[in-house]
Order: structure tokens, then sequence, then C-alpha cells
């Protein structure tokens, strides 16, 4: 079985932890994983590009401007973040999106950065990374408007009409260990709605560990788990479920699969 983590969070994490958690990853079967670039604040952009450099067989980094800090990105963090983009290893934009959850940042301002960053997917021809929290209509008709159809919704949460919207638009669905919670029925059955050709599993990591180990700080390894649940809800085996994502994961981000004894 070969999995990939399609969406994880190293920023904060030193470097015995990472290469520690990297190597439960493989040992659980993963063969890859991306690793999500998120501005910090003004000028700074965390560590992940560096971690990823360190690790370039086995990560794929993002960048970009989460909903939460997007009050608080300058002019200058704009052209940083689109020459930055713009490199051949940086392989997405975002996580960039909308969360009306939280409203850390002013409505208008999620939505203005959000539209810039849909313009600078589509000028670099990279796909979308999107973070969506309460917020479908408006992140639905944002896309809609700025004409993004190839990328991500990391995390998908929402129902079967919203999970049929994002697909309509060319989005796949990236499902992290909240499905494996109670209480979850809306979701699952958007899982099971959503043809397993347009799903990918994930971390988001080091947050939302799924069952058996929620309330833990989460890793790459414990995708195993979701890829277990979403098996179940389709009805068809852990493995298949880890060779169709695999090649989702790869296919959208663009990167090659290496062997799992791979340094």
């Amino acid at each position: 079985m070969r999995l990939v983590d399609s969406h994880c969070h190293f920023d904060r994490a030193d470097t015995a932890y990472v290469n520690a958690a990297l190597e439960r990853a493989r040992a659980a079967g993963l063969v890859h994983a991306v690793i999500v670039g998120q501005f910090q604040g003004p000028g700074d952009w965390g560590i992940a590009l560096e971690v990823a450099a360190a690790h370039p067989e086995f990560l794929t980094p993002t960048l970009g401007i989460h909903p939460h800090e997007a009050a608080r990105a300058t002019a200058a963090d704009l052209e940083h973040l689109e020459r930055t983009c713009a490199r051949p290893e940086i392989h997405a934009v975002g996580e960039a999106g909308l969360d009306y959850y939280y409203d850390h940042s002013p409505r208008e301002e999620q939505a203005r950065v959000f539209r810039w960053q849909c313009a600078l997917a589509k000028r670099l021809g990279k796909p979308l990374v999107v973070h969506v929290r309460d917020a479908h209509d408006d992140c639905e008709a944002i896309l809609k408007e700025e004409g993004v159809n190839r990328g991500v919704i990391h995390c998908f949460t929402g129902d079967t009409d919203a999970a049929r919207r994002y697909l309509d638009l060319g989005f796949m669905l990236s499902l992290s260990g909240v499905v494996t919670y109670k209480k979850t029925e809306a979701l699952q059955d958007a899982v099971r709605f959503a043809p397993l050709e347009r799903l990918m599993v994930e971390t988001d990591s080091p947050y939302l560990a799924p069952v058996p180990y929620r309330g833990k700080k989460n890793e790459p390894s414990y995708v195993v788990e979701t890829a277990k649940k979403v098996a179940k809800l389709k009805g068809v085996s852990v493995e298949k479920v880890a060779e169709v994502t695999t090649a989702n994961a790869a296919a959208l981000f663009g990167f090659t699969v290496v062997a799992l004894n791979a340094d």
C-alpha cells in the first residue's frame, strides 16, 4: 500500500521531530506528502519551504496566505508570494480561502486576498489549495467569478450539495481525520457520493488527528486511518483507496512517487 498525505504542516516543528515523523510515515506506507507553507505575519513565511528542501523526494511544498492572516498581508508580502510561487519547486498556491467560523480577518479582506491568490494560481498555471469553513456559498461564487477550475478543497467537511458544487467546478476534495469522527453523517454521505477518482486524503497535521488518535498531535502517518474510513464508506479496499488517492495527488500537484525505501 502506498499513500500520500495531501496536506500537512511542519512549520513549527524542529528538525528532529520532522525526521522522526517522516520515518514513521514511511513505515506506515506513505510515499509522499504535500507540506503547506503559510504566511505567518509581515515578512514571515515559516519554515515549510526549508523543510521541503531537506526532503525533496518525499515533500512537495505549496505557499499561500490563510484567510486568518489575510488582513495582515502587505503589498510587499503579496509580491513575495508571487515571486516565490513562480519558482518551479513550489507546486501550488495556498492554502487560501474563506473562514467565517473564526473571522480572524474581516470578510472583505479575506475575499480580497483569496481573489488575488485565485488570480495568481491562474497566472502561474498551478493548482489552488482552498480552505473554506462556514463559507461555501461565497467560496463557490469567488471560484466561479475568478475562473479557477484546478485545485483542491482541503479538509473538506461539507455535505453532498457542497461536494457536488465543487466537483462541478473541477476541484478535487481532500478528506481529513474529521471523516472518522462521530456526528459527521452529512460529510460521510458526501464521501459516498463523490467519485473516488476525485478524492484525496490528508492529515492537516498537527491538527485534526483521526480516530483512534483524536486529541493527540497529528502527523502524516495517521492518514492511514482516514484512508481506512474512506474505504469503508466507499465499499472498497483500503489498498484501492491508497492507489487512487495517491495517483490523484501526484497528478494534481505534479510530483513523482518514489519507492518506499527512498531516503
